[in-house]
């Protein structure tokens, strides 16, 4: 069975005077709630044999955050084709995937990790998934697991497993009241 882990980054400073959407940073808050993921994903064991990133600089510092929590180096292989991808490209990514691994980890953006998700996982009578449609919101982490090889992967074949949201570990770090 594998296991794909999808990691959406940290919420991102819209304020910070960056040029490019590509070079937007963590705000403190995105900073707390992805160190605090990364502290659960450690009291869950998760382990990856295989990880993949975006190289915009929030998903950077999403994964220091969660590396400095998680108490280990993820040290994904950065793919430019991951930045603001579809459904469709983070699936195609997916498929090629080292046969070998297990428990592979993508990391990345809205809205294509939540498209990804409910494309694979069956629409249905599943609280998880219903969860993920509602929101997927910054610094959550939704695990799908499948039979057979990264190849097979299609639409309807996952089960979703986990569905964490930073909110779900600490309600300070969920949505801001205006």
């Amino acid at each position: 069975m594998k296991t794909l882990t999808l990691l959406r980054h940290a919420k991102s400073g819209w304020d910070d005077p960056v040029a490019r959407d590509f070079d937007r940073p963590l705000n403190a808050k995105g900073k707390r709630a992805a160190a605090m993921v990364g502290r659960h994903m450690r009291s869950l064991g998760l382990a990856f044999d295989h990880a993949i990133a975006s190289p915009a600089v929030r998903v950077s510092e999403t994964l220091e955050q969660i590396e400095s929590g998680y108490g280990r180096t993820i040290a994904p292989d950065l793919d430019r084709r991951v930045y603001l991808a579809s459904a469709a490209t983070l699936l195609d990514l997916v498929h090629g995937f080292p046969a070998e691994a297990e428990s592979a980890l993508l990391v990345g953006h809205n809205p294509g990790l939540e498209d990804l998700v409910l494309m694979l996982v069956a629409d249905g009578a599943d609280p998880l998934r219903d969860a993920v449609e509602d929101k997927y919101p910054t610094a959550s982490i939704a695990e799908l697991q499948f039979e057979g090889e990264w190849s097979d992967v299609a639409a309807g074949t996952a089960r979703l497993t986990r569905f964490i949201r930073p909110r779900d570990l600490d309600p300070t770090l969920g949505p801001d009241a205006d």
